[in-house]
């Protein structure tokens, strides 16, 4: 058995050192066996100062995703860079979107991306919603709306084709399998405030193309069970999209970071 903290939308950048501390001592406190983090980390100038803090303070395996806030001001490229260098230099931290499968116990396996809003759900290029993404995003700022609804698009793609590799396999190896993105893959898991997501957001905080992947995946593996855990629109809810694959939407407040859920897997 393992136990397992779960956290999102974290967004360290807001916060000054005893929050980060007091956060760190949260997590201790709960004894887990390692930590997952589903996007929204920080910034990108201190994404990775800020991972390899909580790595030397926690001093237990850190199994992590990015969200958009964690390239804000810069490209994905660069913070994609930045990142391998430094996961060569702290064997503790895994970026899930850089692995296969992970082994967690005999019983279950671990995969994850990133993932993007893809624009394929809601009112797309008709929402009237503009991001800072839009702006603070150097692959996404001064776009046209068909520009970056083609571009949002290519990223959501990206994750699908990632979890059409990974996923098979992990539910070979695995009778269960946990699924860190950051980006809420269906509709009825895209919640915020308690509600889900109007039509105006919803290109804007799901990414349906993953969605549509899980959902062949798991219908083909009826044996099999997949747990889908995310983030994004800091809201809390839960959905059963079929009998072996539920998504867990965590809930977020600004410069208030919590650990969401306590997992524990056999």
């Amino acid at each position: 058995m393992k136990r397992l903290a779960w956290a999102t939308d974290i967004h360290l950048n807001f916060l000054e050192p005893p929050q980060v501390e007091a956060f760190c001592r949260e997590i201790e406190a709960a004894s887990p066996d390692a930590l997952l983090i589903t996007g929204d980390i920080a910034e990108a100038r201190s994404v990775g100062p800020d991972l390899w803090r909580l790595a030397r303070r926690l001093a237990r395996p850190i199994y992590f995703v990015l969200g958009n806030h964690d390239f804000y001001g810069s490209s994905i490229a660069r913070v994609g860079e930045a990142m391998d260098a430094l996961l060569s230099e702290a064997p503790g931290l895994v970026w899930l979107t850089r692995e296969s499968v992970v082994a967690l116990t005999e019983e279950t396996g671990l995969v994850g991306h990133d993932s993007w809003a893809d624009g394929r759900l809601g009112n797309s290029a008709r929402s009237p919603v503009m991001l800072s993404d839009f702006i603070r995003i150097e692959d996404l700022a001064w776009l046209s709306v068909e520009e970056r609804f083609a571009r949002l698009a290519a990223l959501g793609d990206r994750a699908a084709d990632h979890f059409r590799k990974v996923l098979p396999e992990a539910l070979d190896r695995f009778p269960r399998v946990l699924l860190l993105t950051h980006v809420p893959p269906f509709r009825e898991a895209c919640w915020h405030e308690g509600r889900i997501s109007d039509d105006d957001f919803l290109p804007h905080f799901s990414c349906k193309v993953v969605g549509e992947v899980l959902v062949e995946t798991m219908r083909a593996r009826p044996d099999r069970d997949l747990t889908v855990l995310c983030g994004h629109t800091h809201g809390r809810g839960y959905v059963e999209v079929l009998p072996n694959l539920r998504v867990k939407t965590g809930g977020a407040t600004y410069g208030s970071p919590a650990i969401e859920e306590v997992l524990t897997v056999a």
